[in-house]
């Protein structure tokens, strides 16, 4: 057991050892942060939505922004799409489930808000309707995925691309790349 303990971890470092070596991604990463950094500075909020462990994802990274990371400080308005129950259950019921992001995206993204899609696959029906609401909306659009995420191209202004094809090391990878972006936001918006 030890040895794929040991496996395990070396696969995992590996997944974030080619990040630090991929300028592509580091410079995709920065972007990203100063598009979430001129929202909030503009008023805007930064909306999250993901499925599954994705969600959880998603939820996690929004509670950073919208609680606190490392510093006590004024909240961020950053939410995951998923944290009403009912609607989600009501629209899944009357309308399918490839569409309750859509659904939420149109009632509360606005002109300059963000939204960013987590999909380790690319290519989840709800997830890709949510980025193409959130374009109408005149939202930014971002996607989180993997290697093998190439769908979201076409509906995302900017994509991060987890170098894996293997799902725990994708979401690994997103909520460090979360975390990234939490202290970065956090240090441009209030000097730390």
């Amino acid at each position: 057991m030890r040895e794929q303990i040991r496996h395990i971890l070396e696969k995992a470092a590996a997944v974030k050892n080619h990040m630090l070596e991929d300028e592509q991604m580091m410079l995709q990463i920065e972007n990203v942060t100063k598009v979430m950094v001129r929202c909030f500075q503009q008023g805007g909020k930064v909306l999250f939505c993901g499925n599954g462990g994705s969600a959880a994802d998603a939820q996690h990274i929004a509670a950073e922004l919208s609680g606190r990371f490392y510093l006590d400080r004024e909240p961020l308005f950053a939410e995951a799409l998923h944290v009403n129950s009912s609607f989600l259950t009501a629209v899944a019921n009357d309308y399918g489930y490839e569409e309750v992001y859509a659904r939420m995206v149109k009632a509360a993204g606005r002109k300059g808000d963000v939204l960013v899609g987590l999909s380790t696959s690319g290519s989840s029906p709800n997830i890709l309707k949510a980025l193409r609401a959130a374009r109408k909306q005149e939202m930014t659009t971002i996607g989180m995925t993997g290697a093998g995420g190439q769908s979201m191209v076409v509906d995302c202004d900017y994509v991060l691309m987890a170098p894996s094809t293997d799902t725990p090391r994708i979401q690994e990878a997103h909520i460090t790349m979360g975390h990234i972006f939490c202290e970065l936001i956090e240090q441009a918006l209030f000097n730390a």
